[in-house]
């Protein structure tokens, strides 16, 4: 079975290596197009098969040979059960499969595929529903008359052939179970965002912001009905039905609107491949500021209301009223004001909120500036707070965005809010990584973003609720510093123990998780040297080791021991049975879920730290291998191998070529460490003589590198070119030069053994290495059960306990570190620097006196 990961890294690699010099922003057109053609036309046959009868033995190319005799059969009547069944269908001679036929035949022509692209669209338009696939196809989307695509008819033809190529084993049917289809699609669409740069701002938003978004409106709202006024590439739309149940999921109405015209291609398109009817999608090609959409004629001034709204409009968009709007339109009558010509961000802002319901939630991405800008902003702020719609303002780091460096905001609006009811505040720039130029949110930043969402905590340094009273004082102003202040980290120091020494008992008392956890050996380790200030009477590292030796640390451990090992137990024997894909994401959000409730239990501990360690276990491991078993069997999935496919060479020399194979689920390199751990011991030795051997070459070649020295003049001659290694027919003709006992002799001698045993240690490894290797992917066919049991459990939750474990001891080490911080501080007093004063100026002095000048000088 090939895997949602495997699916992502083939396409994208095929892309990157098919789309030459053209522009990412522009090739995704194509590639994304035609691999939606595939959907549809699979699609197609399979629902021909199943209302046929034909059963799931029956190969594609028989299917295809069936569809078309029946069609000349039945004609119209056929179309007609198609259309009703799926709301669209594909002619036999169009189908992806027929490009595919004529390309092995010989037969291709581009213009086939013209043809059977405008013959859908012209078939479609005379059905009901036609709007949701007119102009998918249109050549100001797909133009395979493109030079881009190459320089004459051949060329084009050869490059068009490579792509279809690129799509021809994939079953879009099977692979739409359980979403892998729209996860490799939605990727895609993201890897062509960060190859265009600020082209991508058109049609895609970062998966970390659009999680964030996503799950505050999924758990805020009851979701039958979401809009997106700017809707891109539709991944917040499909991002919040995510976090939707099933029965949800199926009675969502999707809205949106793109002004981009390919992009609202690729909009409808990603829609269809993951699953959404065309029924249940409403998607305009149109400019949402220029006019309102959608409208309710029976209600012209109300608009149409949703459940949830979700947009990330372009930002400080310059001359957006071309259409010389008014402040009295409806979506802008709240504000009383029109937002500034020269910004269109609350323009955006008062469309969405124009169509939110009264009990619906909004999430927009805005920059920084609506917090605070005056002018016509600061009065549509105003007014929006006064009327009490403002719900949450979120800081989010800079550089999430391919498009823009800035810092953005996430703002949450509702209408149904209680009038004294604060504004959340929360200042998540602090935290994310960096992943090359970008700013990345790991899973705990997004998960901390929204538990303190739901909880409406106030956290000290990240999150806060601002009362009316508060906005009013500062005037309507919502610049996040304002109200969540960042603590001061440094401890303020103290004049007395610098003059004197000792650490203030203030700060021994602030030691909250020491003072708790290890009183008594915190308070040995303790000596009072005068009131209030106290001196370490041990090293730090003796006190570190008996605080994490200590009966509570013990006892703490063992307590995180048994919980994760009744975790992981609960859920070992569920993983390895789940046999539909679609369960993978639910049990994933319930692991997730339960370590969260699990880790609240241990006081002090960073329970996001624990909750980014089972994350990362099911990104590194778990969400393909539990994809490989809800289509096989554990055992026999254990028991499986696979090519392993290398690339060699480069340019026109590029290949793939097959190195032996691999584990499907256990890894080679676990058999290797559990099952030949003594084969492996070996290896490794010799491995490490090798390094014996190249350290003493490396160092004679240095030795050599010198000039005037004993080895560069005997042994300088011997080095190779590059004078960074020596060859073994210059340092051969190198020892004829000199008579045997001679220590010239002897130390090209030297030379030459360490070369021959190297080239003998390196055979011998190699020799070696093969022979095992060969055991190893011969020994996956002959796994037990037991071992594939032990090896799979070892892979998946092998350090999770200790790392778990682990994480109990990082408050205490931190606040050890202070410790020890605070002793240095104040170590040296005033008399100790005295006292190293007068001898430095005594040693000054005895120097000064033993200077004497002469008459020359």
């Amino acid at each position: 079975m090939i895997t949602s990961e495997e699916i992502k890294s083939r396409l994208w690699d095929g892309a990157n290596e098919l789309r030459g010099s053209m522009d990412a922003s522009r090739y995704k057109d194509y590639m994304l197009g035609l691999m939606f053609y595939k959907f549809l036309s699979d699609k197609t046959l399979n629902t021909f098969k199943e209302s046929s009868q034909l059963g799931n033995d029956i190969s594609e190319r028989e299917l295809v040979k069936a569809y078309k005799e029946a069609h000349d059969a039945y004609g119209d009547a056929l179309n007609n059960t198609i259309q009703s069944l799926l709301g669209y269908y594909v002619l036999p001679e169009y189908l992806y499969q027929t490009w595919l036929m004529d390309i092995n035949n010989g037969e291709f022509e581009v213009q086939k595929v013209t043809d059977s692209l405008h013959n859908f669209e012209r078939t479609i338009v005379i059905e009901e529903g036609a709007d949701d696939f007119k102009g998918l196809f249109s050549s100001s989307t797909i133009d395979l008359t493109d030079t881009a695509l190459g320089s004459n008819l051949n060329e084009r033809s050869r490059n068009i052939q490579s792509l279809i190529l690129l799509f021809a084993d994939l079953n879009m049917v099977a692979l739409q179970k359980g979403d892998i289809l729209g996860d490799a699609y939605e990727y895609l669409i993201g890897q062509f965002a960060m190859e265009s740069g600020a082209k991508a701002g058109e049609f895609y938003t970062p998966k970390q912001v659009s999680e964030v978004m996503a799950r505050i409106v999924a758990k805020s709202s009851d979701v039958r009905s979401i809009y997106d006024p700017t809707v891109g590439s539709g991944s917040l739309l499909l991002t919040v039905a995510k976090h939707l149940d099933t029965h949800e999921q199926r009675n969502l109405s999707y809205y949106g609107q793109e002004k981009n015209t390919a992009t609202y291609n690729l909009t409808r398109m990603n829609l269809l491949l993951h699953g959404v009817r065309p029924e249940k999608m409403m998607i305009k090609n149109g400019d949402t500021l220029a006019e309102d959409w959608p409208e309710d004629p029976e209600r012209p001034n109300e608009g149409v209301q949703f459940d949830a709204v979700v947009m990330n409009p372009p930002y400080s968009v310059k001359g957006w009223n071309r259409f010389d709007l008014t402040v009295s339109d409806p979506r802008f009558e709240v504000a009383g004001v029109l937002p500034p010509p020269s910004r269109g961000d609350f323009a955006f802002l008062l469309h969405g909120l124009f169509h939110l319901g009264q009990e619906g939630t909004m999430a927009i991405v805005l920059p920084h500036g609506v917090l605070f800008r005056g002018g016509a902003e600061g009065a549509i702020r105003q007014r929006l707070l006064e009327k009490n719609y403002i719900d949450t303002i979120i800081g989010m780091p800079s550089s999430l965005f391919t498009n823009t460096g800035i810092p953005v905001t996430v703002m949450i609006l509702k209408k149904n809010r209680a009038l004294d009811e604060p504004v959340l505040m929360i200042d998540a720039s602090k935290n994310f990584i960096k992943v090359g130029k970008q700013n990345v949110l790991e899973e705990k930043d997004i998960a901390k973003i929204v538990d303190t969402y739901t909880s409406r905590e106030t956290i000290d340094g990240y999150s806060y609720n601002v009362s009316r009273e508060e906005i009013l004082e500062n005037e309507y102003n919502l610049n996040i510093p304002r109200y969540v202040v960042q603590p001061d980290e440094e401890i303020p120091h103290d004049v007395d123990a610098h003059l004197y020494g000792g650490i203030p008992k203030e700060n021994i008392v602030n030691l909250h998780v020491l003072n708790e956890i290890a009183p008594t050996i915190l308070r040995n380790a303790l000596e009072e040297i005068r009131p209030n200030y106290y001196e370490l009477n041990q090293e730090i590292d003796e006190l570190t080791e008996s605080v994490l030796n200590s009966k509570e640390m013990k006892e703490k451990a063992t307590e995180m021991t048994e919980r994760i090992n009744a975790y992981i137990n609960h859920y070992w024997p569920i993983i390895r049975q789940v046999d539909d894909p679609a369960e993978v994401r639910p049990l994933m959000d319930e692991m997730l879920a339960e370590i969260k409730e699990i880790l609240t239990n241990f006081k002090h501990l960073n329970v996001y730290d624990g909750y980014q360690l089972v994350a990362e276990l099911w990104e590194n491991y778990l969400t393909e291998d539990v994809e490989k078993i809800s289509a096989g069997d554990f055992y026999e999935l254990g028991r499986s191998r696979e090519p392993n496919i290398v690339t060699k060479g480069t340019g026109k020399n590029k290949r793939e070529e097959q190195e032996g194979w691999v584990g499907t689920l256990v890894p080679t390199e676990l058999i290797r460490n559990k099952l030949y751990a003594e084969e492996a011991k070996l290896i490794e030795e010799i491995e490490a003589e090798i390094g014996e051997v190249e350290s003493a070459l490396d160092e004679l070649v240095e030795s050599a590198q010198v000039e005037d020295s004993v080895e560069n003049e005997i042994l300088g001659e011997s080095l190779n070119e590059s004078k960074n290694s020596f060859t073994v027919g210059n340092i051969r003709k190198e020892i004829k030069n000199y008579e045997e006992n001679t220590e010239e002799y002897q130390l090209v001698q030297r030379v030459l053994d360490l070369l021959s045993k190297r080239t003998e240690i390196t055979r011998t490894r190699r020799e070696k290495t093969q022979a095992l290797d060969e055991k190893l992917q011969n020994r996956i066919l002959d796994l037990t059960d037991q071992e594939i049991d032990q090896l799979v459990y070892k892979k998946w939750f092998g350090d999770l306990v200790e790392n778990m474990t682990r994480l109990i001891e990082v408050p205490l080490k931190e606040e050890l570190d202070t410790l020890k911080e605070l002793n240095e501080r104040y170590k040296d007093t005033l008399d100790d620097l005295e006292v190293e004063y007068k001898d430095l100026e005594a040693s000054f002095k005895e120097m000064a006196d033993q200077l004497v000048v002469t008459a020359n000088e």
